[in-house]
This record gives C-alpha cells, sequence and structure tokens, in this order.
C-alpha cells in the first residue's frame, strides 16, 4: 500500500450512482441541520465573507474620541468567536474485530472519547482586515489526521491555524497562511457538522485532511467563487520534499436551490521525491429538495505517477431529511474502486451503505447509526480469516456551543 504523505487514503473517482430518496447539516458544529452539506456551506460562507467585508457602504466618520483605558483591547476581545464540541461514541462491530475502511469510528466494544475541539476565530471584514483563526483538539481524531505529518507529533492538537488579511482589490481578496484543512469532500473533521456520524469512505480514502500553505479566495460575482492554493503537499506541515502543490476550487452557488463546488490539486507527494505527481479532482454537488430535504453528490477521482502509476476513484450519495423539529434520518451510499490497491491496501471495489437517526434538544446531539460494507474480495477481519463484509452499530453524544 503506497499511501506516501497522503490522508488515510485516496481519491474515489468516476461512477454514476442513483440516489435513494427516502421519505415520511476550518467547520463549524452544528452547520448540518442547515441542510446543504458542511463543504458547500464553507464555500458559500467563503463567498459571502469577502463579498460582505468589500460591499457594505462606508459608514460616516463619527467625530474623533479618546478611547477608555484599555478600551481597545476590550473591543477587541468581542471580535473573538469562540467554538467548538465534544463527541464520543460506543460502536459494536458485529465481527468483533475493530472495523476496517473507518476514519476516527476505530474501536470496537469501548467506549471512546472521539474529538475535544476549541476554536477560536477572529474574523476579517472592511474595518479590520487582520484576523486570524486557531482550532486546539484531542482524542483518537486528532491522532488519525496528524498520522501521517512527518514533522512533530505535538502538531496533532492544532487542527487549523492560519493568519488572514483582506486585501482591498475589487471584491475583495481574502489571504490565509498556515494550516488548514482540505477544501475537498463532501464530509469534515467534526462529525456534528455531517449528515452521518462515521464518515465515509472516500472522507478516509480519497482525498487529504489537511495542508501547510497559502490560500487566496476571491468572489468573483454574487454566484461565483475562486480559490487558488500554493501548499506543501497533503498532510504535511514539514514537507518531505522539495516540491510544492498546486490548487483551485471554484464555488458556483446560484442563490437557488442546489450548489457546486469543483476542486483540483496537482504536485509531487512522495517522501523525497519531487519528480512523480499526485493529481486529485473532488466535485460536490448539493440540491435542496424541500424545506426539510436536502441531498448532495461527491465525486473523486485521483491518479498517482510512483511507479508503474495508479488510479483510484469513487462517489458517495446522501440524504437527509428533517422528520421533526428534533429527528432527522440519513442514509448514505457510496462505492469506490481500487483498482490498484494503492488506498486500501488490496485491489478491490468496496461498497457502503449507512443509515442514521438523529435526535437534536438544543446542542446535544444523539446519533444512533447502522453501517454495513462490502467488498469483491476477502478483506475484513473475521477471527483469522477474512470475508466480505462487515456491519457495526454505533451510537454516538455529541455537544456543540458558539459564542456567537
Amino acid at each position: 500500500m503506497e499511501r506516501l504523505t497522503g490522508r488515510m487514503g485516496l481519491s474515489l473517482g468516476v461512477y454514476v450512482t442513483a440516489l435513494m430518496l427516502l421519505a415520511p447539516g476550518a467547520s463549524i458544529a452544528g452547520e448540518a441541520a442547515s441542510g446543504a452539506p458542511p463543504r458547500a456551506l464553507a464555500a458559500d460562507a467563503a463567498a459571502l465573507a469577502v463579498a460582505a467585508a468589500q460591499d457594505e457602504p462606508a459608514e460616516p466618520e463619527a467625530p474623533a474620541e479618546e478611547p477608555a483605558e484599555g478600551g481597545g483591547a476590550a473591543e477587541w476581545f468581542r471580535q473573538i468567536a469562540i467554538s467548538g464540541l465534544v463527541d464520543s461514541y460506543y460502536q459494536f462491530a458485529f465481527s468483533e474485530e475493530p472495523p476496517a475502511l473507518r476514519s476516527f469510528d476505530v474501536n470496537h466494544n469501548s467506549f471512546t472519547l472521539s474529538q475535544a475541539k476549541l476554536a477560536l476565530e477572529k474574523p476579517v471584514s472592511d474595518t479590520s482586515r487582520a484576523g486570524f483563526r486557531v482550532d486546539f483538539h484531542i482524542g483518537d481524531t486528532a491522532d488519525v489526521v496528524n498520522s501521517f505529518e512527518p514533522g512533530s507529533e505535538d502538531l496533532k492538537f492544532v487542527e487549523q491555524a492560519y493568519v488572514s488579511y483582506l486585501v482591498p482589490a475589487g471584491k475583495g481578496l481574502k489571504f490565509d497562511f498556515g494550516k488548514f484543512v482540505t477544501p475537498h469532500g463532501g464530509e469534515v473533521i467534526e462529525a456534528a457538522s455531517n449528515y452521518n456520524y462515521s464518515r465515509g469512505i472516500l472522507f478516509g480514502f480519497a482525498i487529504p485532511f489537511y495542508h501547510m500553505g497559502a490560500r487566496f479566495a476571491y468572489p468573483v460575482s454574487d454566484q461565483v467563487t475562486l480559490t487558488g492554493y500554493v501548499v506543501n503537499g497533503w498532510n504535511n506541515v514539514l514537507d518531505n520534499n522539495g516540491g510544492k502543490t498546486l490548487g483551485v476550487t471554484l464555488g458556483y452557488s446560484p442563490g437557488g436551490s442546489y450548489s457546486f463546488v469543483g476542486s483540483y490539486m496537482v504536485g509531487p507527494e512522495g517522501d523525497d521525491n519531487s519528480d512523480d505527481f499526485r493529481h486529485l479532482f473532488d466535485g460536490l454537488f448539493s440540491y435542496t429538495v424541500s424545506d426539510a430535504t436536502t441531498v448532495y453528490a461527491n465525486f473523486d477521482y485521483g491518479h498517482d505517477d510512483v511507479d508503474a502509476g495508479a488510479d483510484w476513484y469513487g462517489v458517495a450519495t446522501a440524504l437527509r431529511h428533517q422528520l421533526n423539529d428534533t429527528w432527522a434520518v440519513a442514509p448514505r451510499y457510496e462505492i469506490f474502486k481500487d483498482d490498484d490497491g494503492w488506498a486500501t491496501g488490496q485491489a478491490q471495489t468496496v461498497q457502503s451503505i449507512t443509515v442514521t437517526a438523529e435526535h437534536k434538544i438544543s446542542d446535544f446531539i444523539t446519533r444512533i447509526e447502522w453501517r454495513s460494507d462490502f467488498s469483491d474480495e476477502p478483506f475484513f477481519a473475521d477471527g483469522d480469516a477474512l470475508k466480505k463484509n462487515q456491519s457495526a452499530l454505533i451510537i454516538a453524544f455529541i455537544y456543540t456551543f458558539a459564542s456567537n
């Protein structure tokens, strides 16, 4: 298996899938309840933040006043947004083995702290152009996210850390520099922001977790946002070779019932190897069926030039239906083709079916989830043998908080 510095896997690619409709979501905890997948929400938020900061008319200047002693610091602290979550779960795998093809929910028959997180952010605006964001976290999730980092192990406690500046050019160019989560995928690291509790195969085996470098976002129009990246590569604050990875994201949100986010990234990712390039294309389409029902489809295709070359590709689709004020249900289907065994360690095609029931009161979320995974090859542990399928039941408890 050749994951190099990749995430827990690689991108899934071109596969056509039909969506199941059910009758009767750095990421901010609790966004999933709004319906759109978190990546789509992040693209919309970036466009709105930059555009709003630049488009609001300037207020007439007030007469200068002597600030009260310490008033400047107090005003600065009032601009800081604080958010976070505590996420824990219990999982029973029916093979009585730790389940494969999982990102963070990796334990069987054990009460587990998956993630405890605290985020501090000062947003940029046309009146305060400098800002920052820092996300601290601990738990199994922090360990997994940092597991491919060639730098210090202490970096696992910092999910994101970057400074920002809103350049007064055109509609406003937002510049970020530091460590930030990847733009790829239909899901994010924080469970509360996703439709389902477990992350899908594409999230864990098709895309990176994070990048270190520069990010430039510009709202071309009210509907289109372009974002460019110059980063070390996949999952490396400390670069593992002499090359750099380039990327671009196009976000299109016409303001109606659908949106699209497409991203492409290319660069050398091998240890001490700047010659073999890795390519990743990620597409996310989301559609609001009604006030209660939303759906998304995520597609990934990846290729790495290393050795004789390797390809991986797949698609995931999920639906979320709000049954009433407190209950929601979310089915998800995925298929992933790893013909060269680069992502999963074995040449195979895997599929996954997940059904999640969610109960939410205020900021407290309970999720009960059934997930079954299937392969066309013996892959899943079953005692001393291997079998072609696995199933597990999870109950998770999540508390989220935010100052604003």
